[in-house]
């Protein structure tokens, strides 16, 4: 018996898949840490200010702060960028 063996053919990633993956990991990252900056809020809110809107406010914006600073981390990164030096 013969086996049939086949060959994998490697496709390069054009940009516009790099920049796709890279929006869908820093949407993602930014929803978790909003999401996490809102239930810590809602968390100190509760326990410590007497149910007070403005912790949970602080909560989401530092989640949107932080999501934000690491995804402008990711787009300046140079990962999965063919660099050609002159």
């Amino acid at each position: 018996m013969a086996e049939i063996v086949e060959e994998k053919v490697i496709v390069p990633t054009t940009s516009k898949n790099l920049l796709n993956d890279k929006w869908d990991v820093v949407l993602s990252n930014a929803l978790i840490k909003t999401g996490l900056g809102f239930g810590a809020g809602v968390l100190a809110s509760v326990l410590l200010f007497r149910r007070r809107a403005w912790p949970v406010w602080v909560g989401v914006g530092f989640g949107l702060g932080r999501g934000y600073s690491e995804g402008d981390a990711i787009f300046r990164s140079n990962a999965g960028v063919r660099v050609v030096e002159a």
